[in-house]
């Protein structure tokens, strides 16, 4: 207070302009009268101050102590608690191939389109075979020419053979010469080396119209496949009636629709919790409010190197076909299960010296007390957790940064029950 005087009796001494010696007088009593005035108010209001601030610490000396902390409490219950992860995926098909012609050709017949439910083995598409046609029918003109070689050869070989058996008789009576036999003998096997050769004539004659069926039955594409249902799906079309297409260019892609595959990707941190078989349920954007039932089917043992995530793969059911290759789905798969987990709400969980635990509340309901617990399962806003000795009770939720082991606290909402009961007596 001194100081505050001290300081503004120095600044009221100033340098001031010249003026007679009686007005300058006159005008340094007015403003020493001010400044007189200015301190005397603020003595009287930091005295007041002084008087409340007294009369504010005699009242919480005579209440014992400072007041009860309020905050607010929740039940701690126990009952079941899951550890479960979302993840984004997609759906893909579990086979797919397309089907392509062998042979070049112009499309003549497009039997199935997109959309189409197919069977194993069904004629989906034809190409113009008139070339092929006659293919076939040239190939069995040759396949006749050499059936008609082959029997002059059998003929010439039989007659060359009676003839042989006939000079070996009269060279035995010696009616004939050696000389008559050796002619016979390389007259027989000449007709017999002629008789093979048209064997084999034949042989490549019936190969060749073989094979010229074979790629007639070309020009009817087949959709086949091994394993699965004997039923699958258009899914694209590359081609259209009368194109002209080249050996192996794609004209329809078909589709296994049930089951589907769901594809994912995870971390390492959830890899370690997954394993085949383990169930899983999907949802989708196009039905929102429907689950779809799955399970793991296979897991990569490798994880990519440019994210770092590990491919797995989900088979769902999908009888009624609403699933479809290319959906964005949302996996949900549960890692662990507790049935009977001690749980408190997630916010109740607080740090004393770097250690976590929660603030119960004693049974008179005006003091807590400090727990450390172990965190276990979190499942949104609840949490498992492990205090040694306590099954049920009262946590603290909000207010418990102002508290500590033995704090005195008043919980809300409380104060006006015990108000009215008090009324009411």
């Amino acid at each position: 207070m001194k100081i505050v005087q001290r300081t503004i009796l120095e600044s009221a001494c100033i340098n001031l302009p010249d003026k007679e010696e009686g007005e300058y007088e006159t005008d340094s009593k007015k403003k020493i009268a001010i400044i007189l005035a200015t301190i005397l108010i603020i003595a009287f209001v930091w005295q007041i101050i002084s008087r409340i601030r007294e009369q504010s610490g005699g009242d919480q000396r005579r209440q014992g102590g400072p007041r009860a902390v309020p905050v607010e409490v929740a039940e701690i219950k126990t009952g079941p608690i899951e550890l479960k992860k979302t993840f984004s995926g997609t759906l893909e098909s579990p086979s797919e191939f397309v089907i392509a012609p062998k042979i070049n050709g112009r499309v003549e017949l497009l039997k199935a389109d997109i959309g189409d439910t197919i069977k194993r083995n069904q004629v989906v598409a034809e190409l113009d075979d008139a070339e092929y046609e006659q293919a076939v029918l040239l190939a069995k003109a040759d396949l006749a020419v050499a059936e008609a070689n082959l029997a002059e050869a059998k003929s010439g070989s039989e007659i060359s053979g009676r003839e042989l058996k006939r000079i070996n008789e009269l060279l035995n009576g010696g009616l004939a010469s050696d000389s008559e036999y050796d002619s016979a003998k390389a007259d027989q096997l000449s007709k017999q080396a002629k008789l093979a050769v048209s064997e084999a004539q034949v042989k490549r004659a019936e190969a060749s119209l073989e094979t010229a069926r074979i790629k007639q039955g070309y020009t009817k594409i087949a959709a086949g496949w091994t394993g699965g249902d004997d039923t699958r799906t258009v899914g694209e079309r590359f081609a259209n009636e009368g194109d002209m297409v080249s050996a192996n260019s794609p004209l329809l892609s078909i589709v296994e629709l049930d089951p589907i595959l769901g594809i994912i990707n995870v971390s390492e941190k959830d890899y370690v919790y997954l394993k085949p078989g383990q169930p899983a349920f999907l949802t989708t954007d196009a039905h929102p409010d429907e689950i779809f039932a799955g399970e793991i089917s296979r897991i990569a043992p490798i994880f990519r190197q440019a994210t770092r995530q590990a491919r797995i793969e989900l088979t769902i059911e999908n009888h009624e076909l609403r699933l479809k290759p290319g959906m964005f789905i949302r996996a949900t798969i549960v890692f662990e299960n507790v049935k009977d987990a001690l749980i408190v709400p997630e916010q109740a969980l607080t740090k004393r010296e770097n250690k976590d635990g929660i603030f119960i509340v004693n049974d008179d309901n005006k003091t807590v007390r400090w727990c450390p617990v172990k965190v276990g399962i979190r499942e949104g806003e609840k949490v498992q957790i492990d205090c040694k000795g306590l099954t049920n009770g009262l946590v603290v939720t909000l207010g418990q940064q102002l508290v500590d082991d033995g704090s005195e606290i008043h919980i809300s909402g409380e104060s006006n029950k015990t108000d009215k009961m008090e009324t009411q007596k």
